[in-house]
Protein backbone atom coordinates (compact mmCIF):
# COMPACT_ATOMS: atom_id res chain seq x y z
CA UNK A 1 0.00 0.00 0.00
CA UNK A 2 1.20 3.49 -0.85
CA UNK A 3 -0.02 6.99 -0.02
CA UNK A 4 -0.87 9.30 -2.90
CA UNK A 5 -1.80 12.94 -2.94
CA UNK A 6 -4.51 13.99 -5.39
CA UNK A 7 -5.12 17.68 -5.99
CA UNK A 8 -8.68 18.72 -6.82
CA UNK A 9 -9.96 22.08 -7.97
CA UNK A 10 -13.13 22.70 -5.96
CA UNK A 11 -15.86 25.24 -6.70
CA UNK A 12 -17.55 26.33 -3.45
CA UNK A 13 -20.54 28.65 -3.46
CA UNK A 14 -20.38 32.10 -1.85
CA UNK A 15 -21.78 30.73 1.44
CA UNK A 16 -19.33 27.82 1.36
CA UNK A 17 -16.44 30.18 0.72
CA UNK A 18 -17.36 32.05 3.91
CA UNK A 19 -17.37 28.76 5.83
CA UNK A 20 -13.95 27.84 4.44
CA UNK A 21 -12.56 31.26 5.33
CA UNK A 22 -14.02 30.84 8.82
CA UNK A 23 -12.03 27.61 9.18
CA UNK A 24 -8.94 29.41 7.95
CA UNK A 25 -9.40 32.05 10.64
CA UNK A 26 -10.11 29.58 13.45
CA UNK A 27 -7.05 27.48 12.66
CA UNK A 28 -4.89 30.59 12.35
CA UNK A 29 -6.18 31.82 15.73
CA UNK A 30 -5.47 28.47 17.43
CA UNK A 31 -1.96 28.39 15.93
CA UNK A 32 -1.17 31.89 17.18
CA UNK A 33 -2.64 31.27 20.63
CA UNK A 34 -0.76 28.01 21.13
CA UNK A 35 2.48 29.46 19.79
CA UNK A 36 2.22 32.47 22.10
CA UNK A 37 1.51 30.17 25.07
CA UNK A 38 4.51 27.96 24.30
CA UNK A 39 6.82 30.95 23.94
CA UNK A 40 5.69 32.49 27.24
CA UNK A 41 5.94 29.14 28.98
CA UNK A 42 9.52 28.66 27.82
CA UNK A 43 10.51 32.23 28.79
CA UNK A 44 9.05 31.86 32.29
CA UNK A 45 10.43 28.38 32.88
CA UNK A 46 13.17 27.31 30.43
CA UNK A 47 13.58 23.97 32.24
CA UNK A 48 9.94 22.94 31.75
CA UNK A 49 9.43 19.95 29.43
CA UNK A 50 8.09 20.69 25.98
CA UNK A 51 4.37 19.98 25.53
CA UNK A 52 3.40 17.25 23.08
CA UNK A 53 0.42 17.01 20.72
CA UNK A 54 -1.84 15.38 23.31
CA UNK A 55 -1.19 18.18 25.80
CA UNK A 56 -2.06 20.87 23.23
CA UNK A 57 -5.20 19.00 22.13
CA UNK A 58 -6.34 18.83 25.76
CA UNK A 59 -6.29 22.65 25.86
CA UNK A 60 -8.70 22.99 22.92
CA UNK A 61 -11.94 22.49 24.99
CA UNK A 62 -10.96 25.30 27.36
CA UNK A 63 -10.09 27.52 24.40
CA UNK A 64 -13.52 26.79 22.85
CA UNK A 65 -15.25 27.73 26.10
CA UNK A 66 -13.39 31.04 26.17
CA UNK A 67 -14.03 31.70 22.47
CA UNK A 68 -17.36 30.02 21.58
CA UNK A 69 -17.06 30.84 17.87
CA UNK A 70 -14.25 28.24 17.63
CA UNK A 71 -16.96 25.56 17.88
CA UNK A 72 -18.02 26.44 14.34
CA UNK A 73 -14.67 25.20 13.00
CA UNK A 74 -14.06 21.59 11.99
CA UNK A 75 -12.74 19.89 15.14
CA UNK A 76 -10.12 17.66 13.51
CA UNK A 77 -8.64 20.67 11.72
CA UNK A 78 -7.81 22.31 15.07
CA UNK A 79 -6.12 19.11 16.22
CA UNK A 80 -4.11 19.02 12.98
CA UNK A 81 -3.02 22.61 13.63
CA UNK A 82 -1.66 21.59 17.06
CA UNK A 83 0.12 18.65 15.45
CA UNK A 84 1.72 20.93 12.83
CA UNK A 85 2.86 23.37 15.52
CA UNK A 86 4.56 20.62 17.54
CA UNK A 87 6.19 19.30 14.34
CA UNK A 88 7.47 22.82 13.56
CA UNK A 89 9.07 23.07 17.04
CA UNK A 90 10.64 19.61 16.71
CA UNK A 91 12.07 20.56 13.34
CA UNK A 92 13.49 23.78 14.81
CA UNK A 93 15.31 21.93 17.60
CA UNK A 94 16.55 19.03 15.44
CA UNK A 95 17.58 20.75 12.19
CA UNK A 96 20.13 23.53 12.02
CA UNK A 97 18.58 25.35 9.05
CA UNK A 98 14.98 25.27 10.33
CA UNK A 99 13.59 28.59 11.52
CA UNK A 100 11.56 29.28 14.64
CA UNK A 101 7.76 28.91 14.12
CA UNK A 102 6.16 32.20 13.12
CA UNK A 103 2.78 33.73 13.81
CA UNK A 104 0.30 33.50 10.95
CA UNK A 105 -1.37 36.51 9.37
CA UNK A 106 -4.76 36.85 7.70
CA UNK A 107 -3.08 39.05 5.08
CA UNK A 108 -1.00 36.15 3.76
CA UNK A 109 -2.44 35.35 0.30
CA UNK A 110 -2.23 31.54 0.74
CA UNK A 111 -4.38 29.95 3.44
CA UNK A 112 -5.03 26.29 4.30
CA UNK A 113 -6.39 23.89 6.89
CA UNK A 114 -6.48 20.10 7.21
CA UNK A 115 -9.44 17.82 7.91
CA UNK A 116 -9.22 14.13 8.74
CA UNK A 117 -11.37 11.43 7.20
CA UNK A 118 -13.57 9.47 9.58
CA UNK A 119 -16.74 7.66 8.60
CA UNK A 120 -18.72 9.84 6.21
CA UNK A 121 -17.20 13.17 7.23
CA UNK A 122 -15.34 13.34 3.93
CA UNK A 123 -16.43 11.35 0.92
CA UNK A 124 -16.55 11.45 -2.84
CA UNK A 125 -20.27 11.39 -3.53
CA UNK A 126 -19.85 11.02 -7.29
CA UNK A 127 -17.30 11.65 -9.99
CA UNK A 128 -17.84 15.39 -9.72
CA UNK A 129 -19.09 16.08 -6.18
CA UNK A 130 -17.18 15.99 -2.89
CA UNK A 131 -18.42 16.43 0.66
CA UNK A 132 -16.22 18.39 3.07
CA UNK A 133 -17.06 18.55 6.80
CA UNK A 134 -18.65 21.77 8.03
CA UNK A 135 -18.78 23.01 4.41
CA UNK A 136 -21.02 20.59 2.52
CA UNK A 137 -21.24 19.25 -1.03
CA UNK A 138 -19.46 21.04 -3.83
CA UNK A 139 -18.39 20.24 -7.40
CA UNK A 140 -14.76 19.52 -8.20
CA UNK A 141 -12.48 18.76 -11.11
CA UNK A 142 -9.60 16.28 -10.99
CA UNK A 143 -7.02 15.18 -13.50
CA UNK A 144 -7.08 11.52 -12.46
CA UNK A 145 -9.42 8.88 -11.09
CA UNK A 146 -9.75 8.82 -7.30
CA UNK A 147 -9.38 5.28 -5.95
CA UNK A 148 -8.43 3.94 -2.52
CA UNK A 149 -9.20 4.88 1.06
CA UNK A 150 -9.36 8.59 1.89
CA UNK A 151 -7.23 9.58 4.90
CA UNK A 152 -7.46 13.35 5.07
CA UNK A 153 -7.76 16.46 2.96
CA UNK A 154 -6.08 19.85 2.96
CA UNK A 155 -8.29 22.73 1.84
CA UNK A 156 -6.25 25.49 0.24
CA UNK A 157 -6.80 28.98 -1.09
CA UNK A 158 -4.24 30.09 -3.68
CA UNK A 159 -2.93 33.61 -4.18
CA UNK A 160 -5.18 33.89 -7.27
CA UNK A 161 -8.35 33.13 -5.30
CA UNK A 162 -8.76 29.51 -6.41
CA UNK A 163 -9.84 26.79 -3.99
CA UNK A 164 -8.23 23.35 -3.92
CA UNK A 165 -8.62 20.15 -1.92
CA UNK A 166 -5.51 17.96 -1.69
CA UNK A 167 -6.63 14.43 -0.78
CA UNK A 168 -4.35 11.90 0.88
CA UNK A 169 -5.39 8.48 -0.42
CA UNK A 170 -4.11 5.06 0.59
CA UNK A 171 -4.14 2.72 -2.39
CA UNK A 172 -2.40 -0.36 -3.71
CA UNK A 173 0.92 0.09 -5.48
CA UNK A 174 0.87 -0.56 -9.21
CA UNK A 175 4.44 -1.49 -10.25
CA UNK A 176 5.44 -0.91 -13.85
CA UNK A 177 6.99 -3.61 -16.01
CA UNK A 178 10.72 -4.11 -15.47
CA UNK A 179 12.98 -3.00 -18.31
CA UNK A 180 16.36 -4.09 -16.89
CA UNK A 181 17.92 -0.70 -17.68
CA UNK A 182 19.89 1.64 -15.42
CA UNK A 183 20.65 5.31 -16.07
CA UNK A 184 22.78 8.06 -14.59
CA UNK A 185 21.49 11.62 -14.81
CA UNK A 186 23.51 14.82 -14.71
CA UNK A 187 21.50 17.95 -13.94
CA UNK A 188 22.52 21.11 -15.74
CA UNK A 189 21.49 24.62 -16.71
CA UNK A 190 21.82 24.71 -20.50
CA UNK A 191 20.12 21.31 -20.59
CA UNK A 192 17.89 20.28 -17.71
CA UNK A 193 18.88 16.59 -17.75
CA UNK A 194 21.66 14.70 -19.50
CA UNK A 195 21.49 10.91 -19.33
CA UNK A 196 24.41 8.50 -19.42
CA UNK A 197 23.24 7.17 -22.81
CA UNK A 198 23.64 10.61 -24.38
CA UNK A 199 20.06 11.90 -24.32
CA UNK A 200 19.57 15.55 -23.43
CA UNK A 201 16.35 17.13 -22.20
CA UNK A 202 16.34 20.85 -23.00
CA UNK A 203 15.74 23.61 -20.49
CA UNK A 204 12.56 25.60 -21.09
CA UNK A 205 12.60 29.05 -19.54
CA UNK A 206 8.91 29.41 -18.76
CA UNK A 207 9.67 32.58 -16.81
CA UNK A 208 11.01 34.23 -19.98
CA UNK A 209 8.09 33.10 -22.13
CA UNK A 210 5.73 35.22 -20.04
CA UNK A 211 8.27 37.81 -18.90
CA UNK A 212 6.85 40.66 -21.03
CA UNK A 213 3.26 40.28 -19.82
CA UNK A 214 4.35 39.73 -16.23
CA UNK A 215 6.64 42.79 -16.24
CA UNK A 216 3.75 44.90 -17.61
CA UNK A 217 1.72 44.23 -14.47
CA UNK A 218 4.71 44.29 -12.09
CA UNK A 219 5.38 47.91 -13.07
CA UNK A 220 1.77 48.84 -12.46
CA UNK A 221 1.75 46.98 -9.15
CA UNK A 222 4.79 48.91 -7.92
CA UNK A 223 3.34 52.25 -8.99
CA UNK A 224 -0.10 51.57 -7.51
CA UNK A 225 1.45 50.36 -4.24
CA UNK A 226 3.47 53.57 -4.00
CA UNK A 227 0.39 55.71 -4.67
CA UNK A 228 -1.71 53.74 -2.18
CA UNK A 229 0.90 54.15 0.55
CA UNK A 230 0.87 57.91 -0.01
CA UNK A 231 -2.89 57.94 0.47
CA UNK A 232 -2.58 55.82 3.63
CA UNK A 233 0.08 58.17 5.00
CA UNK A 234 -2.22 61.12 4.28
CA UNK A 235 -5.00 59.41 6.30
CA UNK A 236 -2.70 58.85 9.27
CA UNK A 237 -1.32 62.40 9.09
CA UNK A 238 -4.83 63.87 9.17
CA UNK A 239 -5.93 61.40 11.89
CA UNK A 240 -8.79 59.94 9.86
CA UNK A 241 -10.99 57.82 12.19
CA UNK A 242 -10.77 54.77 9.87
CA UNK A 243 -7.59 55.04 7.80
CA UNK A 244 -7.53 53.08 4.58
CA UNK A 245 -5.43 49.94 4.02
CA UNK A 246 -3.92 48.42 0.92
CA UNK A 247 -6.92 46.10 0.62
CA UNK A 248 -9.15 49.16 0.08
CA UNK A 249 -7.46 50.13 -3.20
CA UNK A 250 -9.09 48.17 -6.03
CA UNK A 251 -6.56 49.05 -8.72
CA UNK A 252 -3.73 47.84 -6.50
CA UNK A 253 -5.59 44.60 -5.79
CA UNK A 254 -6.20 44.05 -9.51
CA UNK A 255 -2.50 44.46 -10.36
CA UNK A 256 -1.54 42.18 -7.47
CA UNK A 257 -3.93 39.51 -8.74
CA UNK A 258 -2.59 39.71 -12.29
CA UNK A 259 1.03 39.29 -11.12
CA UNK A 260 -0.04 36.30 -9.01
CA UNK A 261 -1.80 34.74 -12.01
CA UNK A 262 1.33 34.96 -14.16
CA UNK A 263 3.47 33.52 -11.37
CA UNK A 264 1.00 30.67 -10.96
CA UNK A 265 0.94 29.97 -14.69
CA UNK A 266 4.75 29.84 -14.84
CA UNK A 267 4.87 27.44 -11.88
CA UNK A 268 2.16 25.21 -13.38
CA UNK A 269 3.95 25.00 -16.73
CA UNK A 270 7.24 24.13 -15.04
CA UNK A 271 5.66 21.43 -12.85
CA UNK A 272 3.85 19.91 -15.82
CA UNK A 273 7.12 19.71 -17.77
CA UNK A 274 8.88 18.03 -14.85
CA UNK A 275 6.01 15.54 -14.44
CA UNK A 276 6.29 14.55 -18.09
CA UNK A 277 10.05 13.99 -17.81
CA UNK A 278 9.97 12.07 -14.52
CA UNK A 279 7.19 9.66 -15.55
CA UNK A 280 9.10 8.98 -18.77
CA UNK A 281 12.23 8.13 -16.77
CA UNK A 282 10.33 5.85 -14.38
CA UNK A 283 8.76 3.95 -17.28
CA UNK A 284 12.03 3.56 -19.15
CA UNK A 285 14.50 2.65 -16.37
CA UNK A 286 14.51 0.35 -13.33
CA UNK A 287 17.35 2.13 -11.47
CA UNK A 288 17.81 5.90 -11.69
CA UNK A 289 20.91 7.58 -10.30
CA UNK A 290 21.04 11.35 -9.78
CA UNK A 291 23.51 13.65 -8.09
CA UNK A 292 22.94 15.17 -4.67
CA UNK A 293 23.20 18.86 -5.55
CA UNK A 294 23.31 21.54 -2.85
CA UNK A 295 21.16 24.11 -4.61
CA UNK A 296 21.33 26.57 -1.73
CA UNK A 297 25.11 26.80 -2.09
CA UNK A 298 24.90 27.16 -5.87
CA UNK A 299 22.44 30.05 -5.53
CA UNK A 300 25.07 32.08 -3.68
CA UNK A 301 26.62 32.79 -7.08
CA UNK A 302 24.27 35.57 -8.17
CA UNK A 303 25.17 35.44 -11.86
CA UNK A 304 23.53 32.06 -12.66
CA UNK A 305 21.18 32.09 -9.64
CA UNK A 306 18.02 32.84 -11.63
CA UNK A 307 18.77 30.16 -14.20
CA UNK A 308 19.49 27.60 -11.46
CA UNK A 309 16.30 28.47 -9.58
CA UNK A 310 14.30 28.02 -12.79
CA UNK A 311 15.57 24.43 -13.15
CA UNK A 312 13.75 23.25 -9.98
CA UNK A 313 16.24 20.41 -9.37
CA UNK A 314 14.81 19.72 -5.92
CA UNK A 315 11.29 19.39 -7.33
CA UNK A 316 12.62 17.01 -9.97
CA UNK A 317 14.24 14.87 -7.26
CA UNK A 318 11.07 14.97 -5.15
CA UNK A 319 8.94 13.72 -8.04
CA UNK A 320 11.38 10.93 -8.85
CA UNK A 321 11.46 9.88 -5.17
CA UNK A 322 7.75 9.21 -4.77
CA UNK A 323 7.18 7.92 -8.31
CA UNK A 324 9.89 5.29 -7.86
CA UNK A 325 8.05 4.15 -4.71
CA UNK A 326 4.70 4.10 -6.48
CA UNK A 327 5.86 2.16 -9.50
CA UNK A 328 8.40 -0.24 -7.98
CA UNK A 329 11.58 1.44 -9.28
CA UNK A 330 14.74 2.47 -7.42
CA UNK A 331 16.28 5.91 -7.00
CA UNK A 332 19.94 6.24 -5.96
CA UNK A 333 21.41 9.57 -4.77
CA UNK A 334 25.08 9.96 -5.71
CA UNK A 335 27.73 12.33 -4.36
CA UNK A 336 28.57 14.75 -7.25
CA UNK A 337 32.22 15.11 -6.17
CA UNK A 338 34.50 15.20 -9.25
CA UNK A 339 31.91 13.75 -11.60
CA UNK A 340 32.86 16.39 -14.18
CA UNK A 341 36.63 15.92 -13.71
CA UNK A 342 37.13 12.17 -13.96
CA UNK A 343 37.38 10.44 -17.32
CA UNK A 344 34.52 7.94 -17.55
CA UNK A 345 36.70 5.70 -19.73
CA UNK A 346 39.93 5.37 -17.71
CA UNK A 347 39.21 7.25 -14.46
CA UNK A 348 41.93 9.90 -14.99
CA UNK A 349 41.44 13.10 -12.93
CA UNK A 350 41.91 16.05 -15.28
CA UNK A 351 41.19 18.68 -12.63
CA UNK A 352 38.60 21.41 -12.62
CA UNK A 353 37.25 22.75 -15.89
CA UNK A 354 35.75 26.18 -16.41
CA UNK A 355 32.01 26.24 -17.03
CA UNK A 356 32.67 27.54 -20.54
CA UNK A 357 34.48 24.28 -21.41
CA UNK A 358 31.76 21.91 -22.63
CA UNK A 359 34.04 19.34 -24.30
CA UNK A 360 37.50 18.08 -23.36
CA UNK A 361 39.90 15.31 -24.32
CA UNK A 362 41.39 13.00 -21.72
CA UNK A 363 45.21 13.38 -21.80
CA UNK A 364 45.61 9.81 -20.54
CA UNK A 365 43.51 7.74 -22.95
CA UNK A 366 42.68 10.35 -25.60
CA UNK A 367 38.91 9.96 -25.30
CA UNK A 368 36.95 13.02 -26.40
CA UNK A 369 34.25 13.80 -23.81
CA UNK A 370 31.09 15.82 -23.75
CA UNK A 371 31.31 17.36 -20.29
CA UNK A 372 27.72 16.59 -19.27
CA UNK A 373 27.51 13.11 -20.77
CA UNK A 374 30.82 12.20 -19.11
CA UNK A 375 29.45 13.39 -15.74
CA UNK A 376 26.29 11.30 -16.26
CA UNK A 377 28.42 8.22 -16.97
CA UNK A 378 30.42 8.81 -13.78
CA UNK A 379 27.15 9.13 -11.84
CA UNK A 380 26.00 5.83 -13.32
CA UNK A 381 29.25 4.14 -12.25
CA UNK A 382 29.21 5.60 -8.72
CA UNK A 383 27.99 3.47 -5.83
CA UNK A 384 27.12 6.21 -3.30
Amino acid sequence: MVLKGIKLRIYPSSAQQLKIKLNFGCNRFVWNQMLNMLRNRHENNPQAPFLNVFALNSLLPALKREYPWLKEAESTSLQSTCHDLVAAFQKFFKETNAGFPKFKSRKFPKQSYNVKFSGTSLAIKSERVIRIPKVGLMPFRAGREITGQLKNATIKLSATGKYYAVLLVETEASPLAKTGQTVGIDLGVADLMITSDGQKQPTIRFDKLLAKQKHYWEKRLARRRRQAKKEIAWDHHNQVPEPRELTDFRNYQKAKLMVAKYNEKIANQRHNYLHQLTIQLVKQYDVIKIEDLKTKNLLKNHQPARSIANQSWRELRRQLTYKCVWYGKRLVIVNPWKTSQLCANCGYDDGKHELSIRKWTCPNCGTNHDRDVNAAKNILAATT
